[in-house]
């Protein structure tokens, strides 16, 4: 890069790591941004100058690199003349890579994740584990902090959550391991098509020494069979699931079992299938059994995904505010009910958005305990099941269900609707729930 004229397109949190960075190396730097009052603009170094408004094609590309912000699509025709023109465009991640190629970083390990869903649980959760064993960790890329921000000699152990967006301008990661953890629909807006979306993310694996892959979703199956790899799903091989002699669910590697389900905080078939990939991940990178089992059975979730909360006369209180949406709501309780000894109770409700509630009466059937509605939209979800209790608020919610629960049973708010109606956002509905969980105890005497 040196002598390099580079932009940096898009300022904000990420824009900003790429800035510092590149300031550090002695590098020139100019900052595009299209927005008037750009997020970060307080923080940068006066030395650098900023182009704010409408990008100008001609002089974007008089730079001879451009790191583009992932919010910003390669088929934006300002980047399109750009590249027509020879210049070189990466985003902040292949920055990442090459400093990481470097002889100072030789001794570090580089994991990758990435997946439609789940992967900002697994990202953490493997953080976690590699803490729990003793190990120099730092977690970042599209959750929590930028990856340039992350570096320094003394990590041995990077773990980056990576979107398609970062990917699409990333070359160089040559990761320990990589995984894809599920491929659906999503970002119509930003690709031509799903197989554009789908190619977008398997560049992961172009990148990476060994691959992890689930079986149980044909998409994410590395299509260089030459690759390094193994897998996870909900059969016994390589990393999956047995059932013993009692019914009881284990974790597994190799048919072998690892750890039973019920000693994990985590709820759902699909936090199953995360736990199994950060155990493989893990593994991959080498990091000890006790630490991994000690984290494992410890982690509660991401805050607002179903988060465990507390367990209380033997149920377990799950707290999944996230779940904002239908589709959220309905990955979250389908097969739950499998997944216990006792009865699912659910908590619904909120602003549906104008959402088709009928596409939820498939996976309420599978509900044995209660199912309580609530906010401006309670009436239309309670429509979707005889059994359906409308109330007022959320506190009426939580007491109906705490004098029926039985132990063995869960209860989870999974409101499949946004929580405008009622609180400032989906964070501070979660909150709500969890104090009033926390306080059930106290009033059970």
């Amino acid at each position: 890069m040196s002598n390099q004229q580079i932009a940096v397109l898009g300022l904000g949190e990420t824009g900003l790591s790429c800035v510092n960075f590149l300031l550090k190396q002695g590098e020139q730097v100019t900052v595009f941004d299209t927005r008037q009052s750009p997020p970060g603009e307080d923080k940068l170094d006066s030395s650098v100058k900023l182009i704010k408004g409408e990008l100008s094609f001609e002089l974007l590309a008089k730079f001879n690199l451009i790191i583009a912000s992932p919010g910003i699509a390669l088929a934006t025709p300002a980047l399109q003349f750009a590249l027509a023109n020879g210049c070189e465009i990466i985003g902040d991640i292949e920055l990442f890579a090459r400093e990481l190629s470097k002889p100072a970083y030789a001794h570090a390990k580089l994991v990758t994740i990435s997946g439609s869903n789940g992967k900002s649980t697994v990202t953490s959760l493997l953080g976690e584990m590699a803490v729990a064993a003793k190990i120099k960790v730092a977690v970042g890329g599209n959750i929590g902090i930028p990856a340039l921000d992350l570096l320094s000699p003394e990590i041995d152990l990077y773990i980056l959550e990576l979107s398609s967006f970062q990917l699409e301008t990333t070359f160089s990661l040559n990761a320990d391991i990589a995984t894809l953890l599920n491929i659906s629909e999503d970002h119509m807006d930003r690709y031509d098509s799903y197989a554009q979306y789908t190619a977008a993310k398997h560049r992961l694996y172009q990148q990476c020494k060994m691959a992890l892959y689930n079986r149980d979703d044909k998409l994410t199956y590395p299509k260089n069979h030459s690759l390094n790899k193994t897998s996870f799903g909900f059969d016994k091989l390589a990393y999956g699931l047995v059932t013993d002699a009692d019914k009881q669910i284990f974790l597994a590697k190799n048919g072998s079992p690892i750890l039973a389900a019920k000693q994990l905080k985590l709820s759902g078939k699909h936090n199953w299938m995360n736990t199994l990939a950060a155990f493989a991940l893990g593994e991959a990178v080498g990091l000890s059994e006790i630490g991994m089992f000690t984290a494992l059975q410890a982690y509660s979730g991401l805050p607002h995904r179903c988060e465990f909360v507390a367990e209380i006369n033997n149920v377990r209180w799950i707290n999944d505010s996230k779940a904002t949406n239908i589709g959220a709501a309905q990955a979250a309780l389908l097969g739950l009910s499998e997944t216990i000894p006792g009865n699912v109770h659910v908590i619904l409700g909120g602003d549906g958005k104008g959402a088709d509630f009928s596409e939820l009466a498939l996976v309420l059937k599978e509900i044995q305990g209660m199912i309580v509605c609530f906010g401006v939209d309670g009436k239309k979800i309670a429509a979707q099941h005889k059994r359906a209790l409308l109330v007022e608020n959320l506190e009426q919610a939580v007491e109906n269900i705490f004098t029926t629960a039985q132990a063995g049973d869960l209860v989870i708010l999974s409101p499949a609707c946004a929580s405008l109606d009622m609180y400032k956002n989906f964070m501070q509905r979660g909150d709500h729930f969890k104090r009033l969980v926390k306080a059930l105890p106290a009033r059970k005497n």
